[in-house]
């Protein structure tokens, strides 16, 4: 079919298309959404040494000031170094010093700069432009 290896227009050419009889795909993605497991966490209640000897226990809670690692926050850094408005996954810490992973890297911050924007299911999600078809690939 002459389009681009890719795995959005490999599915949209499975199966049977009949192109003498004027089968075609009528439209084409121009942005795909990417799916990352990203996880919720562990049950465990210790940190084990290399021997696998309990070292350290953990809090049993996960949810600390309102928010769960994995949730997606923006952050409104009025002043410091990292002053601005920050998009991107949590990891929270029992006394509110929460980390954020945005695109720059790891930012620490307090919750009371935080606004959830989304729950964490144990996934992460991004939007992807896909490769377009050539113009003469559409013809044919």
């Amino acid at each position: 079919m002459g389009l681009a290896k890719t795995h959005t227009l490999d599915a949209l050419s499975v199966g049977h298309i009949d192109h003498e009889s004027g089968d075609a795909i009528a439209r084409f993605p121009d942005r795909v959404l990417i799916v990352k497991a990203t996880g919720r966490g562990s049950y465990a209640r210790t940190t084990p040494d290399r021997y696998g000897f309990p070292r350290l226990r953990r809090a049993r809670k996960k949810q600390h000031f309102g928010y769960v690692t994995g949730d997606l926050v923006r952050a409104v850094m009025p002043s410091g170094k990292w002053a601005g408005t920050w998009t991107g996954r949590i990891s929270v810490r029992a006394r509110g010093q929460h980390s954020l992973t945005a695109s720059v890297g790891r930012i620490n911050l307090s919750h009371w700069n935080l606004r959830l924007l989304q729950r964490g299911d144990g996934y992460g999600y991004t939007a992807q432009p896909e490769a377009a078809p050539s113009i003469s690939q559409k013809n044919s």
